[in-house]
């Protein structure tokens, strides 16, 4: 009695050919990978081999190959789960996977992905990418290099958070933060504010120049006088003569309250532009004026970009959602 064939697989049409298994995987799949080129006659006798053998490939692995699979890839440049981020990202996720449960997707964390001179590398020996049909990318500051090869690639691929041209047009789903900046500072001087202060980096990620840009447009807009300071010296930043500091980073502006009412400052507005990225101990119990970053929608709306740009169906590729106000208690009228 025989036993069952073994079936062929993609190895042994390599072998027969004299090709490697990733040639044969790119021509039964009828395209090219990158910046690699199969010649005619190399293809040639690789469907040669296919249709003597009778060689028949794996559904599943075809499935895959085709990228029609709705498995979506998350990756992520930061940790995302609760440690030192004060939770920042949970509701990005949230909106991520309510849209893929709604849309019948699976969600791939890619997390094999090493650590070099710092920071998280999507690009590596043996990485994951292209197990995904399209990928959502989270993260503060996102590699220039890897956005350019993503873009050029022509993977389909969405940022959470606007991003700047890379080789071509970035797709992503941001938040409006020069908008809500600039409204806020126009609330200020509304409250008789004419010295305030923008206390954070203003340059680097983009959220941190959107919201530097929208500070600056409010200040020209008001015709008040707009200053800039770092947040490592907040003794600075009280002595600057700024009736109002808007902070850049939500703990910077509880421990520049601390520090106000430590002195005796408390004619100081302080407003905070978005949710803590980190955690931050608060013993004042202050609500901070400022405005809510619509992550759980900014989650929910990338994934349906990309989701677009799988199928190749016409979207907005670049969508900017508005921000909510928080009045607060801590913009407060000017005394001066």
């Amino acid at each position: 009695m025989t036993g069952t064939p073994r079936r062929l697989t993609q190895r042994d049409i390599a072998r027969m050919t004299g090709v490697s298994q990733a040639t044969v995987s790119l021509v039964l799949n009828g395209r090219s990978d990158g910046d690699v080129r199969i010649a005619p006659e190399t293809r040639e006798r690789v469907l040669r081999a296919i249709r003597d053998s009778g060689y028949v490939a794996d559904p599943i692995a075809r499935r895959l190959a085709a990228r029609d699979n709705r498995i979506i890839g998350v990756f992520t440049y930061e940790p995302v789960f609760p440690a030192g981020n004060s939770d920042f990202y949970h509701p990005f996720l949230v909106g991520i996977e309510e849209r893929a449960e709604a849309l019948g997707s699976d969600l791939l964390l890619l997390t094999s992905a090493p650590v070099i001179d710092g920071r998280r590398r999507i690009f590596h020996e043996g990485n994951r990418l292209r197990l995904a049909d399209g990928c959502i990318l989270l993260g503060r500051s996102l590699d220039r290099e890897e956005l350019a090869r993503l873009v050029a690639d022509g993977f389909p691929f969405v940022s959470v958070g606007r991003r700047d041209d890379a080789g071509g047009p970035v797709s992503w789903v941001g938040a409006d933060y020069a908008g809500a900046t600039a409204d806020l500072v126009h609330r200020a001087a509304g409250l008789g504010h004419t010295r305030l202060l923008y206390m954070g980096q203003g340059e680097g990620p983009e959220s941190h120049a959107d919201r530097k840009a929208g500070f600056d447009r409010g200040v020209a807009a008001a015709g008040v006088t707009g200053l800039h300071l770092p947040a490592d010296d907040l003794g600075a930043v009280l002595a600057s003569g700024a009736t109002a500091v808007f902070a850049e980073e939500h703990s910077d502006g509880v421990a520049l309250a601390r520090l106000a009412a430590e002195r005796g400052r408390d004619d100081l507005s302080i407003v905070t532009l978005g949710q803590p990225t980190r955690h931050v101990a608060d013993p004042l119990g202050i609500r901070f004026t400022g405005f809510e970053i619509p992550r759980r929608e900014m989650g929910a709306q990338a994934l349906e970009v990309l989701t677009a740009l799988i199928d190749g169906t016409k979207t907005k590729r670049q969508r900017l959602l508005p921000c909510e106000l928080i009045p607060g208690t801590t913009l407060k009228e000017s005394a001066k």
